[in-house]
């Protein structure tokens, strides 16, 4: 697939722009117009899947594409031209497919690329070939998600591969993925379950279960848009919690015999009670810092259908065992937390992971 580019003689694609369209027009000028920008002096196209769009999505995607040929980057679009939209998995892999760069350079129709976006995602593609490489974005409008920005900005290099249990899903989020085609083709292209499926978690899961690494460009090379047509919010935080849960207990809990969960409250109980009957019996306590939960000394199993119903003692952190599975959200205690897990001098990944 990758020779495609190299028919009659032409010379091979370094970087194909992956943009998947649907009734994209309030955002799309901006968001190609930051491909015609781009400051990247090696070979590069646009691949574009118009997915059922009923606005004026097709008109803009033909204007840019006569702008982006003169300027000798050619455009290709592909579409579905049936009445219903066949989601953004679909789009995405279409949109790979009808392309041939050696790398892909993923971008949403609502977002807007810095001129050095695809130039710096290349050369550290190129130093780190199984990786999927993010940047640091900035949001519009400013004020919305600021603990998620302000968390997809400043992991460090470890906590990128540590940090991935999270609700926040993939530590370097999907519109600012850049990848080389091989190693895509390696994971197996994203879920076309349509509406209500979180394909690109789907996908950064697979990618690390292949032994696929992170790394983050650290400047801010996207505009990343927030508004409630985003498809993000088709997604049922029931079906991530659901798939979140399991990459746990697959890549981290299968190699503990016991662990504390941190959190004595509705989260920790309900990590307990979504675990397997296996990695239930290896909790041997829940930790706190409320004196009230602590007070009560133990969680009873209510739904368990064991006799009698399993009691997991509940105690202060400093008292607590490690490992911990923390269910504690972060950046929310003006650093109260965190200043309790630093005490414990433990090491991230080995000793503790996030799972809120």
């Amino acid at each position: 697939m990758a020779e495609a580019g190299r028919a009659g003689g032409s010379p091979a694609v370094q970087v194909s722009v992956i943009v998947p369209v649907h009734n994209s027009e309030c955002w799309l000028d901006e968001c190609l117009k930051s491909v015609w920008e781009q400051d990247f002096k090696e070979t590069m196209e646009l691949s574009v899947f118009n997915d059922a769009s009923k606005d004026g999505s097709a008109e803009i995607i033909e204007k840019w594409k006569s702008k982006l040929e003169d300027a000798g980057v050619p455009v290709i679009v592909g579409s579905n031209d049936s009445s219903q939209p066949r989601g953004v998995g679909f789009a995405k892999n279409q949109a790979v497919i009808q392309s041939s760069g050696t790398y892909l350079c993923f971008l949403d129709s609502d977002d807007v690329m810095m001129p050095q976006r695809v130039r710096l995602q290349h050369e550290a593609a190129i130093q780190h070939p199984n990786s999927i490489i993010g940047c640091q974005v900035r949001r519009e409008p400013p004020e919305s998600t600021e603990r998620y920005t302000r968390w997809i900005n400043n992991l460090t290099e470890e906590q990128l591969l540590t940090q991935v249990f999270t609700s926040h899903g993939p530590t370097v989020i999907m519109p600012t993925w850049f990848c080389s085609r091989e190693w895509f083709f390696h994971v197996g292209k994203f879920d076309e379950g349509g509406k209500g499926v979180p394909e690109d978690l789907l996908f950064f899961y697979k990618h690390i279960q292949k032994g696929g690494e992170v790394f983050r460009v650290n400047h801010c090379l996207l505009l990343y848009r927030y508004h409630p047509q985003a498809a993000t919010h088709s997604v049922l935080e029931e079906t991530i919690w659901n798939h979140r849960v399991r990459f746990l207990e697959e890549r981290v809990l299968s190699s503990w015999t016991s662990f504390t969960i941190w959190n004595a409250g509705k989260q920790g109980k309900k990590l307990y009670r979504s675990l397997s009957p296996a990695n239930q019996k290896k909790v041997t306590a829940f930790c706190d810092v409320d004196e009230k939960k602590i007070t009560k000394g133990f969680y009873t199993y209510e739904e368990s259908e064991e006799r009698p119903k399993p009691k997991i003692p509940i105690c202060h952190f400093r008292a607590a065992t490690p490992p911990f599975i923390i269910c504690v959200k972060l950046d929310l205690t003006g650093g109260a937390f965190e200043t309790n897990l630093n005490m414990l001098n433990l090491k991230e990944g080995r000793d503790y992971h996030h799972f809120n």
